[in-house]
């Protein structure tokens, strides 16, 4: 989509500015031996670099702040300079930590003090349209201190009994209802001021960051999300990427 058919960001406020944290430090253990997940060619380009790309099409985005590896920082540092990125907005390669919530804190801690807004997404969602990023934005600036893109199931889930033996039956225990439920995806979108303040106070591990500021007793809002925001985690999404990348260089004639 050219810019001057993409429908316009929203309109900032005077002293908010949006940063995003990527961390990228995990290694990917499903797709396989080799380079780290975010290291690893889409289309000829790393997935990281997408990635990058997809937060930075938001022109309400300012700066994006990636989480490497902490042994490859200089090589992340090297795939940033050597991509077209948009000149608009500024790029920082930081060094990560041992888990995912301590690599989003050392972004966090390598943000200026004049950003207010802050997404974290992650790497492995390299595809997630700009509309998503916007919409996101919007309603952390409209006044939610917490925002995730989600999307309705379409399979019936089920809550089992986890079997002691891996691959063995596993009971069923409940059927939850799908109306309730919902598929989360990234970027998740939040106040600054509440993020921060969430990695302060919630010690334990979780699986993402909204997690931490519903612990802190506050609201997470639910955006739509979109199907092409999946996460890349095993080889199959791999070629499912492929596939959409193949589609979008056919509707956009290149």
């Amino acid at each position: 989509m050219s810019d001057e058919s993409r429908p316009s960001p929203p309109q900032e406020r005077a002293g908010t500015r949006t940063a995003v944290v990527i961390p990228a430090a995990g290694r990917g253990v499903r797709l396989g031996p080799g380079a780290p997940k975010a290291l690893r060619a889409l289309n000829g380009t790393p997935m990281l670099i997408h990635a990058v790309r997809a937060m930075a099409a938001s022109r309400s985005v300012s700066l994006v702040v990636v989480v490497a590896p902490p042994e490859g920082a200089a090589e992340v540092k090297s795939l940033l300079d050597v991509h077209a990125l948009p000149e608009r907005t500024d790029f920082l390669v930081v060094p990560g930590g041992e888990s995912r919530q301590e690599s989003v804190r050392l972004g966090l801690d390598a943000l200026p003090p004049d950003h207010d807004i802050v997404l974290v997404h992650d790497a492995a969602r390299p595809l997630v349209p700009v509309d998503t990023v916007d919409a996101v934005i919007e309603a952390v600036r409209d006044g939610a201190p917490a925002v995730v893109p989600a999307l309705p199931l379409a399979d019936t889930v089920k809550e089992v009994e986890p079997a002691e033996v891996p691959g063995t039956p596993e009971p069923v225990v409940a059927t939850p209802s799908r109306a309730r439920l919902r598929a989360v995806q990234t970027p998740q979108g939040f106040d600054r001021a509440t993020l921060v303040r969430a990695h302060e106070t919630v010690t334990e591990d979780v699986t993402d960051d909204a997690s931490m500021v519903e612990r802190l007793g506050l609201t997470v809002v639910v955006v739509p999300g979109h199907e092409e925001a999946f996460k890349v985690t095993r080889p199959l999404d791999l070629v499912l990427a492929e596939a959409v990348l193949a589609r979008r260089r056919l509707n956009d004639g290149f």
